[in-house]
Parts: structure tokens; sequence; C-alpha cells
């Protein structure tokens, strides 16, 4: 899940957020690029004999790739209808199992594993149990792995949110998650640290960070649905969110062609458990 935590929703709201559109969910959230879970093997050591629990595994776009490294994944994912369609998507996978349960009230049964990994899903995780959960479920001298997608933008090329600033405002005024994304060069200099999540402290090292660029591309339609499943859009109430994804679809059709990309930096930030 990639999503806004500048603006988190309640937590207990999440499965149902998510849950309203685990097709289109599915259809039009990025993935993560091949190196990188190359990366993650390489930096942790994951081959056949590990076994690793993957925290919202949403409708398993990483899971699929943690899976081809051969390792034992433990998928959990607190929304029932994603996680129903996470089991079809990998039921090819026999290293795979997707349980139904927010991590804070998972049940482990007594289990340990040699990697957590979270992708785009540890900012709806509560701080207070979060990492000291993660700690204890790792074994000694595991690891935890954060992956996420960050909407970037690049100088003097056309960005779909500089193009309709003005409909978000005509349709949401005031709101303060609007603005532009941040520029590429601006978010590769943050190399340090778990991002915009909540610090460990000492129950994990130092991070390993590294920065990987992807594209989408969309026609305005499927821009529109893409936002539409952003729980940034989301939360706004229905009346609101479909004039205004109308609108930009149109925008995007009359102003730049009906094609507009959605450019990325995918993140791995890794860090090894303290003693």
């Amino acid at each position: 899940m990639t999503d806004d935590p500048k603006m988190p929703l309640n937590r207990h709201d999440l499965g149902r957020v998510f849950n309203e559109v685990p097709e289109l969910y599915d259809r039009v959230r990025p993935g993560y690029p091949d190196e990188l879970f190359a990366d993650l093997g390489a930096i942790t050591g994951t081959d056949e004999g590990s076994s690793v629990v993957e925290v919202g595994c949403g409708t398993g776009q990483a899971t699929r790739s943690l899976a081809a490294l051969g390792c034992a994944v433990t998928a959990i994912e607190p929304g029932a209808d994603m996680a129903a369609l996470a089991r079809r998507r990998l039921a090819a996978f026999r290293n795979v199992e997707v349980e139904a349960s927010t991590f804070e009230e998972w049940d482990d049964r007594g289990r340990h594993f040699d990697v957590l990994v979270a992708a785009s899903s540890w900012h709806w995780v509560d701080p207070s149990i979060g990492w000291q959960r993660a700690h204890d479920v790792l074994r000694p001298a595991g690891w935890a792995a954060l992956l996420g997608n960050v909407v970037v933008r690049r100088p003097g090329e056309p960005e779909v949110y500089a193009e309709t600033a003005d409909l978000h405002e005509q349709f949401c005024p005031g709101n303060p998650a609007w603005g532009h994304p941040p520029l590429e060069d601006d978010v590769r200099a943050t190399d340090e640290g778990w991002g915009l999540v909540d610090d460990p402290g000492g129950q994990f090292g130092p991070t390993t960070v590294r920065w990987y660029p992807t594209v989408q591309w969309f026609d305005g339609n499927g821009f529109a649905d893409h936002l539409r499943s952003l729980s940034l859009y989301r939360r706004l109430d229905r009346d609101v969110r479909e004039p205004l994804l109308d609108a930009i679809a149109e925008r995007i059709r009359t102003r730049m062609g009906d094609r507009a990309s959605r450019r990325y930096l995918s993140v791995l930030r890794v860090g090894q458990r303290a003693k």
C-alpha cells in the first residue's frame, strides 16, 4: 500500500478504506522494481531457507516478488476482501500464507522470522506497538525492510498536479494535503533513516537506503482510477471525489494529449535488529 502518512486515517479504518476497492487497487497501484528485491536479498541474505513476515500485503504486489526469492512468506493483511484477492493472486506460490489481521492484533503463534517487510504500509501500524512487535517477532540478527513509492517530479516535465491544481482547489478548497510532488533530486538526498515513520530508537541498527526510479503511464480515465485507489482521495466525500476525478480525467485528455505519467522513486530501507 502506498499512501499519505502526513494525513493518516484512523488506523481502525484502514481495512475498510482499501477493502472498498480491492480489484481497482490491484490493477492501478504501482509495484516495485526487480532490482529492489535483488538488493533486499543480497543485503539481508534472504534465500530459500529464510522466513519472511510481510505487514500489510494488500493484494500481493510485493508478496509475489518476495515469494520469487524462494523464501517462506507469511503475509498479513487487515482487509478481508484484500486478503481474499491476495490469496487468489498468490495461489500458485506454495511458499506463501496470507493471514487476515492487523499487525497489532495478529496471532504470531510463537513464530519468529528472519526478515520483516512492509511495502508502503508501515505508516498504518500503531507506532506505540509496531517497532517493538517487529523486534519481538524477528530472530536475533533479523532484518526489517520498509519499501515505498514516493511520487516525485522533474523540473520542466509535465506533471498532473501542476495541470490540475485549480481543479483541486475548486472542488475541495484549502485541503492541506494538496501540493506539488517533491523534486526527485531533493528526495534522493534523503538517504538515511526510516523516512516519514517514527524512528525505532535502539531496537534496530543503522539503515541502508536505496532509490529506484520508476514511471507509470495512464490515460485520463486510468489516472482518475489510480487516484481513486489512494486514501487521500478515498477520504473525500463521494460527491466531492467523483466530480473532481472526472474533471482531472478531462483535463488530462484536453491538455496533456490523454497521456500522463506518475513518476516515482521506489525506496528500500533496511536495518538489522539490535540485540
